[in-house]
């Protein structure tokens, strides 16, 4: 059932998306809408990663970093045809769990604050990939091709791009784990309150472990539609800001930062109306150095309109006392 700071948020994509259409007729054009599509569907798996990080109390700032390395190793064992496409995804998507074990020991085991072990790890990862590379742009060779693997990654079925059809399958797979399983109860409540959890049963070092490597496994899903989209990686820049992206949809779509909130639904429309606002951008001629600071804008404004709406709900449950 959507919520009051879901249906804001639909309201407020709904109200921008007209204005921008009107604006621009464009934007409603059959090319413009599957592009935009496809960049829903490339960021908001990402997206609803970071979300169970955030809903367990904790932050992912290697995002950036992890795409990038498992991009250019992804590309590399492709390209380099040594193992078959199939079982590169499947080595990509075991070393992205690894990554998020590695992330969750450290944070659940041996207490180190998420923010340091994961500005860490996009420091690390980012110099990895560099030195992997040697600095240089990793890519297929020139002519190379792979049908059944660029078909389902890139391709579209009726216009509709299968990054998005994705994406839509991740979300209700992750909406079932977060909202209808145990395991979501007891991420829900060791975000709320940690010490809490632990004295109520809930071991709350797994449930944190395990928020990383869904994280992570998500991310690393996101790392070989992104190398399949852009067909080439370039180590120092490939998914630079990209955690903070996933952070911002996050956020507009009602994860608090302290932990404890947040929703499936509210992250997908986060994610939406961040595209919607990026294709604004572009399709109203706004200077792309002024991208960043548009859209700052915008998570700013909808950020303490949400402070504002919790506020008032808080209020209205408060007993009055004559």
């Amino acid at each position: 059932m959507i919520n009051r700071k879901d249906l804001w948020l639909l309201i407020l994509i709904i109200v921008v998306g007209t204005v921008v259409a009107i604006i621009n007729p464009r934007f409603l054009s059959p090319i413009n809408l599957s592009n935009t599509a496809n960049l829903i569907g490339l960021f908001g798996i990402f997206a609803v990663a970071q979300a169970f990080v955030i809903i367990s109390g904790g932050i992912e700032l290697s995002v950036g970093s992890v795409i990038a390395l498992l991009g250019v190793i992804f590309i590399d064992l492709v390209a380099a045809e040594t193992v078959s496409p199939a079982l590169a995804c499947i080595i990509v998507i075991a070393i992205g769990c690894l990554i998020g074990l590695l992330h969750g020991v450290l944070v659940a085991k041996l207490g180190l604050q998420p923010f340091v072990v994961t500005l860490c790890g996009l420091l690390i990862y980012r110099g990895i990939a560099r030195y992997y590379t040697e600095d240089a742009t990793a890519g297929f060779p020139f002519g190379a091709s792979f049908p059944t693997l660029e078909w389902l990654t890139a391709g579209r079925v009726y216009g509709i791009p299968h990054s998005l059809i994705a994406f839509i399958i991740i979300t209700i797979i992750m909406g079932i784990v977060l909202h209808k399983s145990v395991f979501g109860r007891y991420l829900f409540a060791v975000g709320k309150n940690e010490e809490a959890a632990r004295y109520s049963g809930i071991n709350t070092s797994r449930v944190i472990i395990a928020a990383y490597v869904i994280c992570a496994g998500l991310t690393a899903i996101a790392a070989i539609f992104i190398a399949m989209y852009t067909r080439s990686i370039s180590p120092s820049s490939h998914g630079n800001f990209y955690e903070l992206y996933a952070i911002a949809a996050a956020v507009l779509g009602g994860c608090s930062l302290r932990g404890g909130e947040g929703s499936i639904l509210g992250v997908v429309l986060g994610t939406v109306l961040l595209q919607v606002l990026q294709n604004l951008v572009n399709l109203l001629g706004i200077p792309s150095s002024l991208n960043f600071a548009v859209m700052g804008s915008v998570i700013l404004i909808g950020v303490l309109a949400d402070q504002q709406i919790s506020r008032r709900a808080a209020l209205k449950r408060t007993p009055q006392t004559s």
